[in-house]
């Protein structure tokens, strides 16, 4: 073969190994190839595990289901949750393990003040948009909380936090007088399921408007700008006019916000709360998902794009293994394996080695 037709092969496999390599290196890499996955197993398991219908719900109203329904449904709150860990990791370099008691506590708030105090009722005794105002200002209050221990304390964020992780549901319970308050009124409800006339589930609507929301305020404002250069450096952006320990706090208190929406949600879902059961575990779930999304958990640069990705992605895998019917038990056992593979393959070790491999490989197919 002479050497005018080798050249044309060799730049073909120079510049498809060259995307391949800039493709394994983006930061979505990882999500989308998780997603891919689980959409190829279920194609190949069980096609219908795709099919959406429209059906008729307890109240006689039409609305879709199916399991992609379900898994844009029961997202929800984990991508509310992932939004606000994202800022808090870039920022302080840790995980705020309390989110799940800080939702008890903002559903608890709610329901208070939606029952007016009495253990059950027909009809709200507040105004709802009240009630979820007040939810969110207790959150982003806890929120400030963490926030002062982790940048003025300089308390590391996950011994900080495992103080409300710890008294937050007895919290939730006292709000309430340790009772279990239920709510009958169907509008509470319609948050957490379904308005009367449009088929789609509403917590898709408000994950839909609080993505837009973070959008704008990452699009017109420096917060990411000011987030990730505290978490890179925090002396450094100190020296550039920055003030790093109100930065840190600003993201806690957003996170804050987030979770009482969240918390808001998952108790209009049932129109009570369980302060013990309540958003369960979701903290292992949160973190996980900025780790899937591809953002580094030591905190500095992150694409909090990639951090809803990943919780629609860990929705996606809890639906498949529910429908294979493994027990809610064993969940926990699936998510630690990825949680493993996601921390080795993102070690500093392991990605030199994987370097060294792909240079070594290349250089032996220029020599061939």
């Amino acid at each position: 073969m002479s050497a005018e037709t080798k050249t044309p092969v060799k730049k073909e496999r120079r510049s498809a190994g060259e995307v391949l390599k800039r493709m394994t290196r983006h930061q979505l890499f990882i999500p989308v190839a998780a997603l891919v996955l689980l959409v190829l197993f279920n194609l190949i398991a069980d096609p219908s595990f795709f099919a959406v219908s429209l059906k008729q719900n307890s109240l006689g109203n039409p609305v879709l289901s199916g399991n992609i329904i379900s898994v844009l449904d029961n997202a929800s709150e984990l991508v509310l949750l992932a939004i606000g860990m994202t800022l808090v990791t870039a920022s302080s370099g840790g995980q705020d393990i309390s989110v799940g008691a800080a939702m008890a506590i903002a559903g608890s708030v709610i329901i208070r003040l939606v029952c007016g105090g009495q253990v059950s009722v027909d009809t709200m005794q507040t105004s709802l948009i009240l009630a979820v105002l007040a939810g969110i200002l207790v959150s982003m209050i806890f929120g400030a909380f963490n926030g002062v221990l982790v940048a003025y304390f300089k308390i590391q964020p996950m011994v900080a936090t495992l103080i409300l992780f710890t008294a937050g549901r007895s919290i939730a319970a006292w709000i309430n007088n340790n009772q279990l308050p239920i709510v009958n009124d169907q509008v509470f409800k319609y948050a957490g399921t379904f308005i009367p006339g449009i088929p789609v589930p509403t917590p898709v609507f408000i994950t839909i408007f609080v993505i837009v929301l973070f959008w704008l305020a990452l699009r017109f404002t420096n917060l990411g700008l000011y987030t990730q250069s505290v978490g890179i450096n925090a002396n450094a952006s100190r020296l550039n006019g920055l003030d790093p320990k109100m930065i840190k706090l600003l993201t806690y208190v957003i996170l804050g916000a987030c979770v009482a929406v969240a918390g808001f949600i998952r108790v209009s879902r049932s129109g009570s709360i369980n302060y013990s059961r309540i958003a369960e575990n979701i903290e292992m779930d949160a973190i996980l998902a900025v780790a899937l999304g591809g953002n580094a958990l030591g905190g500095g640069k992150f694409n909090i794009y990639g951090s809803i990705l990943g919780a629609y992605v860990i929705q996606f895998l809890t639906t498949t293994l529910y429908k294979y019917n493994v027990p809610s038990t064993a969940l926990p056992a699936y998510k630690a394996v990825v949680i493993i593979l996601l921390v080795v393959l993102s070690a500093p070790v392991v990605r030199e080695k994987m370097s060294h491999i792909g240079k070594s490989s290349k250089r032996a197919k220029e020599v061939a």
